[in-house]
């Protein structure tokens, strides 16, 4: 472990510099696993980490790049712009280029000829045009991408730049990770935890070792006894209240949002207000939240209030645009009308009927009649012959003839 300056906060004063190291995510970093066997072979391509704050993301991405002697670069995709991506890739290629040793012998920062490592955090913050931004420097190699997100990347990052990178997904850290961690932070401030103190820290963390370890420097600083003891009372006057434990990447993100939808399914206005508080309070993406609301419209609400899908990406847009704090009256707009609305499943249900039709017979052949006749062949074949525009007619293909999804779903 590299010393550090006791100024510096205690997450990056005990931060791991090789994987012997590394609390965590064993599935990824044990031996024989991907990432180890990326780092010990040098052959690191570009990749994504998605899992919760506070479980070695960042960490692993400089690990990654320091054990494999590259170039390391870390931005952060709120702040980050083309430029500094830019002038990175122009390094990149200056220091990789064959002619180097003829024209940039005087270069005090000569590199190691292997494509640096960007890590970019929180790159769910970057938008398309900026993701499209990275795309060839990607895909040629000329740096190795290393996107950090809490959001799930299939719906924050393109198609494009998602396919080019591998995803790996970071988990909680156990009770016995936090404990090992928090041990380390004890021994770098030479405090004395003792069991108790220990398991509000465990119990504190709720799987983000970060927040513990900043409350344990601060409570080090405001109440270690001479001895150089931290009590659990300590640690609670510290934190003054416990805040509400809310990765939006585990089990309290999925459960919050489910009780949220539970309770707009259920008419139940105030508690589908209490649900949309908590997530809120927590920082919740407005955008997430109001994305349940669309599919709600369209899945519970349905055809017994069509004004719902209307309403619901009226709230979208409203949050996309406006932001918090304000886009939570939005939000509770959206929710007390989806709560009160009348329900049908009828179109969710019978749409899904019929997507077994389709998968047990797959492309049945289409009734002559419903076929398009662009050119005088096909009209000599009977494409489109004898169609009317309104007709009682059964139009389904000859299989399926007499089905009745919406019926089916009613």
């Amino acid at each position: 472990m590299s010393t550090r300056s006791t100024s510096r906060p205690l997450p990056d004063r005990i931060r791991p510099d090789t994987l012997e190291g590394f609390v965590g995510q064993k599935h990824l970093v044990g031996q024989g696993k991907p990432l180890n066997q990326a780092i010990r072979q040098n052959k690191v391509h570009s990749m994504i980490f998605w899992g919760p704050p506070g479980v070695g993301k960042t960490t692993l991405a400089r690990i990654i790049a320091g054990q494999t002697d590259r170039p390391f670069f870390e931005l952060s995709a709120v702040s980050a712009s083309k430029d500094e991506i830019r002038a990175i890739v122009q390094k990149s290629r200056r220091e990789r280029a064959p002619e180097r040793d003829l024209f940039n012998m005087n270069d005090p920062d000569p590199g190691t000829g292997l494509s640096p490592v960007v890590f970019l955090d929180e790159i769910h913050r970057f938008n398309k045009a900026q993701q499209d931004f990275l795309l060839p420097y990607v895909e040629d190699g000329t740096i190795i991408l290393i996107g950090a997100t809490t959001e799930n990347p299939s719906f924050e990052v393109i198609p494009a730049l998602l396919s080019r990178c591998r995803v790996f997904v970071l988990e909680s850290l156990s009770d016995d990770d936090i404990r090992q961690i928090m041990e380390q932070g004890a021994a770098e401030l030479k405090v004395s935890i003792g069991d108790e103190a220990m398991a509000f820290l465990v119990n504190y963390a709720g799987g983000d070792a970060r927040q513990s370890l900043n409350l344990m420097q601060a409570a080090a600083e405001l109440y270690a006894s001479s001895s150089g003891a931290i009590g659990v009372d300590d640690l609670k006057n510290t934190a003054q209240s416990k805040h509400l434990r809310y990765d939006k990447a585990a089990d309290e993100h999925y459960n919050t949002i489910s009780a949220f939808i539970k309770s707009m399914r259920a008419s139940n206005p105030d508690a589908a207000l209490y649900y949309l508080a908590r997530m809120v309070d927590a920082g919740e993406d407005p955008k997430f939240i109001a994305r349940r609301m669309v599919i709600f419209a369209s899945e519970d609400v349905g055809l017994a209030d069509p004004n719902a899908l209307a309403m619901a990406n009226a709230v979208f847009r409203a949050v996309e645009t406006i932001g918090y704090p304000e886009a939570q009256i939005n939000l509770a707009h959206g929710a007390v009308y989806m709560a009160t609305a009348p329900k049908s499943r009828a179109s969710c249900d019978a749409f899904f009927q019929a997507l077994e039709d389709v998968k047990q017979h797959g492309a049945l052949p289409i009734p002559l009649n419903l076929r398009n006749a662009p050119t005088g062949l096909m009209r000599e074949l009977g494409y489109g012959k004898g169609y009317e525009a309104y007709t009682d007619e059964d139009l389904l293909p000859e299989k399926l003839k007499g089905s009745h999804y919406l019926k089916q779903a009613d």
